[in-house]
């Protein structure tokens, strides 16, 4: 085996390795990288036998074709420090050696059989599905932030994917929770014919997100009840679904909440930030007293202090004193894109449904706090 590429085009494709291979070592294989020359193009491949990214490089000078896999990490480091616009030389020169050359430095990397390296079949049922980028980037940013880190309920580890239908129109639709928070998200589709409704794992979801924010190309979804491809151009990321049952969300989402608060959502991130600044664990408790045109939020912490703060707000109704994670009304203050943020609350212990008046198809649900 032996090519020529450009540096910045195969360290692109290195970026998105990092995030998949795996890192703890359980099985040394897992953490190469499979370098293939075949059909005038160079496919880059790496798993971590639950997601499988692929990404092909056309503009590449072939001299020898053949295969190997090599430490993902220490290539990608080595890359990340030559010189942007340099010409890398690779040759395999045995079974356990890979050359590299580039202007003055000269590396030879250790090597593992590709016959180690794990198969798969690139085959799936359903239809594909095309979806614009920056909304299902959106969608997924929207709803990552409530995703659960409880491995015991394994269901809520991820972004539960499904058909929902609004007014004689189809949506995919994104929802997390991790019981003390909901997230919500919808874009609408054409093609839902035969979409089977799954839960994308978290780790999937933090590479996907990766590679379209850094992607302009035409994305694909395909799934089947077991895995689920997204094609991007010239790379696919195929992921494992997770095993399990998601609960049935509508449940929770509040339907006669009848106090309306409206205030700005960037005076209300910042003042939470600083108020919450005199504790050291996020997430502690902000209390909001809320009356007709403010809101007062304070934290109080044993170990630190206090503070408050008091901003400009629009209730309407009667006071109302209400605390929450502080760390949780920022995350999902962060993702509303309209300048006010509309929480319509209940009482001081039912949830507070969050509404973004400048994306209709999103919304929040957030349990208070007893402080």
């Amino acid at each position: 085996m032996q090519f020529v590429v450009k540096r910045d085009i195969l360290l692109k494709s290195l970026n998105f390795v990092q995030g998949v291979v795996e890192k703890k070592n359980t099985l040394p294989i897992l953490s190469n990288v499979l370098l293939q020359l075949k059909d005038k193009k160079l496919s880059i491949i790496a798993t971590d036998l639950d997601i499988i990214f692929y990404d092909e490089i056309s503009d590449i000078k072939i001299l020898k074709e053949g295969s190997t896999t090599t430490s993902a990490a220490i290539l990608y480091d080595i890359l990340r420090k030559i010189s942007s616009n340099s010409e890398l030389n690779f040759e395999l020169k045995s079974e356990n050696k890979l050359s590299l050359k580039s202007e003055n430095a000269d590396f030879n990397l250790l090597c593992l059989p590709t016959d180690n390296f794990p198969t798969f079949a690139d085959e799936f049922e359903g239809s594909e599905i095309a979806l614009n980028n920056s909304r299902f980037l959106k969608l997924l940013n929207k709803t990552r932030i409530s995703i659960s880190n409880d491995d015991t309920r394994h269901y809520l580890n991820g972004i539960f994917l499904h058909i929902t239908e609004a007014h004689g129109r189809n949506f995919l639709t994104g929802v997390a929770t991790d019981s003390h928070r909901l997230s919500s998200s919808s874009l609408e589709i054409e093609n839902t014919t035969d979409f089977t409704s799954i839960i994308l794992p978290r780790k999937t979801v933090f590479q996907l997100c990766s590679l379209l924010t850094d992607s302009g190309d035409q994305l694909t979804m395909q799934a089947s009840d077991n895995k689920i491809k997204f094609t991007l151009g010239n790379m696919k990321l195929i992921s494992k679904v997770i095993d399990g049952k998601f609960p049935d969300y509508k449940k929770v989402v509040p339907t006669n909440n009848d106090k309306t608060l409206v205030v700005s959502s960037k005076d209300f991130i910042n003042s939470i930030e600083r108020v919450a600044s005199v504790s050291l664990d996020r997430k502690e408790g902000v209390k909001l007293v809320i009356n007709k045109d403010n809101v007062q939020l304070s934290v109080n912490s044993a170990n630190s202090g206090e503070g408050n703060e008091k901003i400009k707000a629009q209730f309407s109704s009667e006071n109302l004193n209400i605390s929450f994670n502080s760390k949780y009304l920022i995350d999902i203050a962060s993702e509303v894109e309209d300048k006010n943020l509309k929480m319509n609350l209940k009482d001081s212990a039912s949830p507070v449904l969050i509404e973004d008046t400048s994306d209709k198809n999103s919304y929040y649900v957030i349990m208070p706090m007893k402080i």
